[in-house]
């Protein structure tokens, strides 16, 4: 078997057979296929596509390059969540203690930040003492004792992936339908979870931009994992402006703990149960109205706060936040921005907000590692909102005036005033599955 032919082979859009494709997996993970072969196939793959049974395929040879969870011990249906990222998710901060309060329970390995998206673990981090790195089977006692755990990724779990995507990552093969499913869906078939729910974001926020791309990815993705035996559903939701209110690590963990005491009901509150309604029918925990209506009770009843403050003493952090969100990290400056015309808040442009985090460093970039737990922007005004000139849009939180200045620009681009009352977007396009 020689790479060079299944270059070929790919580029005419031939199909591959199993047997080819674990060649090249497994070829590429143990160093016997160079990098530059390996980028040429994957160009050809985004050029030219995969079947279906060649991404399963692929998807699978993935998983198999390392460990796979064995979740048995836990003796219960487990579900897992995975988002395609957006400005604001925080939405498995919430997920996890609601439906892990209603009998469910939500074995979660997440991710840090990727370009102008926010990461979870980074958001969990902003906790004091809370740990986000758990043996294995550490990780899987708190799921069967607490219901929930939420961990970065750990073990030898799909090395190919990670190697893999390095590659797609400096070759501009990044945007190809079958190479996202297959490293989405290897790493949450290795963590072994029954249910798979998958939160696929379109919009100017989000990877994919428009529901007809985010549709395709998500059939993809759930036909993958119910070939592969996994109960699987996909619900696209929109990312054209902001998830909730804030954006940037500490502040949108304050903004869950608000939902969680029952002070705040908004898109974002709308959209965790409505993700945790659909997990706990995946679970068998009843029909969806009967799921739906679980989910809310355990949020107003105060048992879902109690949940994740059961999940931060289990990972070492300081459970008394979710009482005293002030013991939050802060950062120094505040700004407001004001609207600078009268009218209606026609749109805010998603990823600007995320760029404009990312320059107040609450994310990674080359020239700052380090990340300002505090900084971010809260907005005070939503979609559709009239407002007046001057009026206070949002708090800007950053290290620095100029920090907030800058932010400060880009910003007001992102937020645009019309004169007429813009139509509201659905914030759940469809569901497949």
């Amino acid at each position: 078997m020689q790479m060079y032919d299944l270059i070929q082979k790919t580029r005419r859009k031939e199909s591959l057979s199993e047997a080819e494709i674990r060649y090249i997996v497994n070829g590429f993970t143990q160093g016997e296929i160079p990098d530059y072969m390996m980028s040429a196939w994957l160009m050809a793959v985004c050029c030219q596509g995969l079947t279906t049974e060649e991404t399963v395929t692929l998807t699978l040879a993935m998983r198999d390059s390392g460990e796979c969870l064995d979740l048995s011990e836990i003796g219960a249906v487990t579900a897992d969540k995975h988002s395609t990222g957006g400005i604001g998710d925080k939405t498995t901060l919430l997920i996890a203690p609601i439906v892990a309060s209603c009998g469910g329970f939500v074995p979660k390995m997440s991710g840090r930040g990727l370009g102008f998206t926010g990461g979870t673990i980074d958001k969990l981090e902003s906790i004091p003492g809370f740990s986000v790195e758990r043996p294995v089977p550490e990780f899987i006692r708190q799921v069967r004792e607490i219901g929930c755990a939420v961990i970065s990724q750990s073990g030898n779990l799909t090395p190919a992936d990670k190697k893999i995507y390095a590659l797609r990552n400096l070759t501009a093969t990044v945007d190809s339908i079958p190479l996202i499913c297959s490293s989405i869906m290897s790493k949450k078939l290795a963590l072994g979870a029954d249910c798979i729910l998958l939160d696929v974001k379109c919009g100017n926020g989000a990877f994919m931009k428009t529901p007809e791309s985010a549709c395709e990815l998500a059939q993809a993705m759930t036909d993958v994992g119910n070939l592969a035996g996994r109960k699987c559903r996909a619900v696209i939701t929109d990312m054209n402006a902001p998830l909730g209110h804030a954006v940037g690590n500490a502040l949108e963990v304050a903004e869950v703990i608000e939902i969680l005491q029952g002070n705040a009901e908004n898109a974002l509150s709308d959209l965790a149960l409505e993700l945790s309604a659909q997990m706990l029918e995946l679970s068998g925990k009843g029909n969806l109205a009967d799921c739906r209506k679980l989910a809310s009770e355990a949020l107003s009843s105060g048992k879902a706060l109690e949940k994740f403050a059961s999940m931060i003493e289990a990972q070492g952090g300081d459970a008394s936040v979710t009482e005293y969100p002030e013991k939050l990290p802060e950062s120094r400056t505040e700004r407001i921005f004001r609207a600078e015309k009268s009218g209606y808040i026609a749109g805010i442009h998603s990823e600007q907000v995320g760029l404009a985090c990312l320059e107040l460093g609450a994310g990674k970039t080359a020239s700052r590692p380090e990340i300002d737990y505090g900084a971010g922007v809260v907005f005070l005004r939503d979609v559709g909102d009239e407002v007046s000139e001057g009026e206070a849009l949002g708090i800007i939180h950053g290290a620095s005036e100029a920090l907030c200045e800058q932010a400060e620009q880009r910003l007001l681009q992102a937020v645009r005033i019309s004169e007429t009352k813009p139509e509201q977007i659905p914030l759940i396009h469809q569901i497949i599955g």
